[in-house]
């Protein structure tokens, strides 16, 4: 028998659902240094570590309690983490900027290029930066990706097991800022895509990356470093609203932007409205390394060979014999810490719940000192099996 007067469910958000008043009210909320216990300052809204300052507490009793402490600040306040100083080895930094400037040089002729939400011009960019380094230099990427910060802020966001891509981004002096945007999942759909996922959906989409840029030179606001709108990740239709001449307005009218050193590193939800900023310098060429960190349980955006890339760094990592944090972040950066999915008939989750992930052979290789050649039959064995 039908009711009278049935019920409905808000199910799915749409542009009435994007109040300008709403929006307003929440951008202008302030992030306290009172209600943060390891933050050293607050700029525009935005909270600043200390890299030294969060190696000692990564190493203490304290841990957890920092991870959450960015978590919140993700999630519940301005939505920004700057880290100063996170990348230890600023050699590294520097040796990695070469590389990825030779392969802007051989990819210019080779490939298409192209940005998300931008014009190429006077831009350039590496698409999967991350196995391309680790391919051509695998020491260097293991020292390039012994931050235990980058390693924690992760997983604070994401839990253990996520999956690390990276993107280079150059603009070179007149390079043009981007559109306003969230980002991947839902922030790379048209409003029409976006329009059909649930409510629900919406809320989860920013769980699922954490988006981050390690500085690759020093980044002075001519520069046009990141445009971001502090709380806007916590606006509930914002996948719509991004995508809105009003809103895109808003930002355009309230972003702020933070001054970056080399090896700094600035991580933020993908739920926030943010945009790379236009180079106004005469003889910068502003180059960060973009990072994408996936959830083991979602989609990451970029198919990685980690396979390959596991293979060059085993020969690399005995050698290096880095400390044992630095070594689970590297491991972390690299290899699938995450069991599934696989084909369980040939791979059955004997004497456990699952088995052994290729971040677990990594590790077990070194601690037992595998030969190559063991490593080798080891890590081809994990793959047939998976």
């Amino acid at each position: 028998m039908a009711l009278e007067s049935p019920i409905t469910y808000k199910g799915y958000f749409s542009e009435q659902d994007c109040s300008v008043a709403a929006f307003l009210s929440l951008i202008t909320e302030p992030t306290l240094i009172s209600d943060l216990r390891f933050a050293a300052k607050i700029e525009f809204n935005i909270p600043i570590y200390d890299a030294q300052d969060v190696k000692s507490v990564l190493g203490s009793s304290s841990r957890q309690d920092l991870l959450a402490e960015w978590a919140h600040v993700l999630s519940e306040r301005s939505g920004i983490v700057v880290l100063k100083q996170a990348m230890i080895d600023l050699d590294a930094v520097d040796e990695a900027t070469a590389v990825f400037n030779n392969i802007i040089k051989e990819e210019q002729s080779t490939t298409s290029g192209g940005d998300h939400f931008g014009e190429r011009g006077a831009n350039d960019r590496i698409w999967n930066s991350l196995q391309k380094l680790c391919l051509r230099n695998p020491s260097l990427f293991a020292r390039y990706f012994s931050s235990p910060s980058i390693a924690a802020i992760s997983e604070a966001w994401l839990g253990p097991w996520s999956q690390m891509t990276a993107q280079v981004n150059l603009v070179r002096p007149g390079g043009k800022p981007q559109t306003c945007h969230r980002d991947y999942h839902l922030g790379f759909m048209p409003p029409e895509q976006v329009k059909r996922f649930p409510s629900k959906a919406h809320l989860y989409s920013g769980a699922l990356t954490l988006q981050g840029a390690i500085a690759h030179c020093n980044m002075p606001i001519e520069s046009g470093p990141t445009k971001l709108l502090p709380n806007s990740q916590r606006f509930a239709p914002g996948y719509i609203a991004a995508q809105m001449p009003d809103f895109r307005k808003i930002f355009e009218e309230n972003f702020v932007q933070t001054t970056l050193e080399k090896g700094d590193a600035l991580f933020f939800s993908p739920a926030l409205f943010h945009a790379a900023g236009e180079n106004r310098s005469t003889d910068i060429d502003r180059m960060v390394n973009l990072l994408q960190v996936s959830s083991a349980m979602g989609r990451s955006l970029e198919r990685i060979d980690r396979r390959a890339m596991v293979s060059a760094l085993f020969p690399a990592l005995k050698k290096l014999n880095l400390p044992q944090e630095h070594l689970t972040s590297v491991i972390s950066a690299a290899a699938e810490g995450y069991p599934f999915p696989t084909n369980l008939d040939t791979d059955p989750p004997i004497g456990g719940l699952a088995s052994e992930t290729q971040a677990e052979l990594l590790a077990r290789g070194l601690a037992e000192d595998l030969s190559i050649g063991e490593f080798e039959r080891a890590l081809h064995e994990n793959f047939r099996r998976r």
